[in-house]
């Protein structure tokens, strides 16, 4: 064919440039423009076609060729070129047949915005899983503000109709949706496949490309009639908070998505960045309880201290919230709002035989703002700094411990004592106890339920006294709610108990324990001793 006919074809395509392959694929005639100003298509001669193309984009054009046969031409399709330089471009990719050139593909590409930066080209050419989107979103969103981040969505996709006999025709469909929406997705490669059937990708938010019917095109080639359902959630302005919430919301619905099958993953992060917003919003205004339950001395069942314990209202008891305030980076606040709270009430008149332990998490540990400011609220009273214990709870696994340590050192050194909590719950205990320099250890109440009746329990509960005693650390058992499992933690060696059968949690500290028969001193607050 000549020159001459070629341009005609290119004019017909009203393309920026104009390629053809031969039956393998390959490039024998380029003409145009190429995808970065300036470059021209002379040097795709004699290259495959999919190297002009990001990965992601590869599978869907050479689908598109295989699928024009003898003759005709594809429908338009959105792909990514690749500039050669690290970056990638938008295009709209056409193949035709045109008779005289049979078997050789015409194919015309039309370019669409910008030259961008693809991140993450190593996972561009196969979909992430759950956590490796949660990487790539992470980087996404990294460095973004404002109306930016405003201009960002997430999307979610939930796909029914997958094959229950065909795994094989099941991975082909999954790589065609895998292609499809990392291109529709704001950078060309932040999508994931988060399960079986669930899709997740961060797309422009005024995007109006209908994915639901991308997934159906990936499914009818592969045979398979496939609908889907596709939610969307705005990031916002608070690019960490987005993707934390993200991660917790991620996390959750594929936890309870055996219980909760119709529970979308939008809904799910809907749902956790409004609960976020309440969070801020009871902390901010104070809106929480702290209920007081006593742990007395063992062996005079004299009450010893009070653990403050936090309420929300009619939810009752924290855990949920708690577990998500560590998640989305906002325990601290917390944390901090409780310690105010304490050290007030250490303030009020009566109070002077008052110790109080509060919890900390291990996420307020991780720098050097929640120690100094525990200190600033006590630096003109530091009599009552001797009134404080801080409970170090395990439901965020300290990162640096020798660092946690060096904080946990200069609240000691101000006369505040520290506890490692709920001892024995979690992995990370006994690194706590070989990395933290602390005053006591309260053991785990999974642990101390049942202990009368279990010789194996007693002796790994006797064996962890003896080792705290060896290293100057008193112990507290917790959820003793009989007295024989009282009395067998008593004997041993066990310093401390708190539990039911010791008082339940109350708005005010009730210093009297209800069960005193070894009582000596019934009623009294002994001194931290």
């Amino acid at each position: 064919m000549s020159l001459k006919s070629r341009l005609l074809g290119l004019a017909f395509a009203a393309a920026d440039a104009l390629i053809e392959v031969d039956d393998k694929a390959q490039v024998t005639f380029a003409l145009g423009a190429g995808p970065v100003a300036g470059q021209t298509s002379a040097n795709w001669i004699g290259r495959p076609l999919i190297e002009l193309l990001a990965p992601s984009s590869r599978p869907l054009v050479l689908d598109a060729l295989a699928a024009l046969g003898s003759g005709g031409r594809s429908e338009p399709l959105e792909i990514l070129a690749d500039c050669g330089d690290g970056r990638v471009r938008r295009a709209v990719f056409r193949a035709f047949i045109l008779p005289e050139l049979a078997p050789a593909v015409s194919c015309a590409l039309i370019y669409d915005g910008s030259a961008f930066e693809l991140l993450h080209e190593d996972a561009a050419s196969a979909l992430s899983d759950a956590e490796g989107f949660l990487a790539l979103a992470r980087d996404s969103l990294s460095g973004k503000t404002g109306a930016a981040l405003q201009r960002l969505a997430m999307a979610f996709i939930e796909v029914q109709g997958l094959s229950a006999a065909n795994d094989a025709a099941n991975e082909r469909v999954a790589a065609r949706i895998g292609a499809r929406l990392q291109l529709a997705s704001h950078d060309g490669v932040s999508a994931g496949k988060l399960t079986t059937n669930r899709y997740a990708l961060i797309r422009d938010a005024g995007d109006s490309r209908d994915l639901d019917a991308e997934v159906r095109e990936a499914g009818l080639a592969e045979g398979l009639t496939l609908t889907s359902r596709t939610s969307e959630v705005a990031v916002g302005s608070d690019a960490l908070c987005a993707l934390r919430a993200m991660r917790f919301a991620i996390e959750g619905c594929l936890k309870d998505n055996n219980a909760q099958p119709e529970l979308s993953f939008a809904d799910s992060l809907s749902r956790t960045l409004k609960d976020a917003d309440r969070f801020r919003g009871i902390v901010r205004d104070r809106e929480f309880a702290l209920f007081y339950q006593p742990i007395v001395d063992l062996k005079t069942r004299a009450v010893h201290h009070f653990e403050a314990l936090a309420r929300f209202g009619q939810a009752g008891g924290p855990a949920p919230a708690i577990r998500m305030a560590e998640e989305l980076a906002l325990i601290e606040s917390f944390d901090l709002a409780v310690a105010e709270k304490i050290v007030h009430r250490l303030r009020q008149p009566g109070s002077g035989l008052l110790k109080i332990a509060i919890n900390v998490s291990g996420a307020s540990l991780a720098n050097d703002a929640y120690v100094a400011a525990l200190l600033r609220m006590t630096a003109t009273e530091p009599e009552n700094r001797r009134r404080l214990i801080v409970e170090i709870t395990e439901t965020a696994a300290l990162a640096d411990i020798a660092a946690a340590n060096r904080r946990i050192g200069a609240l000691r050194d101000a006369g505040i004592k520290v506890c490692i909590d709920d001892f024995g719950a979690g992995s990370a205990a006994f690194d706590y106890l070989r990395g933290l320099s602390v005053d006591t250890v309260k053991i785990d109440g999974a642990l101390v339920r049942g202990v009368e009746g279990d010789a194996r329990t007693r002796t790994m509960i006797g064996h962890l006294v003896e080792l705290c005693g060896s290293l100057e650390m008193t112990t507290i058992a917790e959820m003793i709610e009989t007295e024989d499992a009282a009395q067998a933690v008593q004997a041993l060696g066990v310093g401390y108990g708190q539990g039911w059968l010791f008082g339940r949690a109350e708005a005010e500290p009730v210093t009297i324990a209800p069960v005193a028969q070894r009582a000596r001193r019934q009623g009294v607050v002994d001194a931290w001793g």
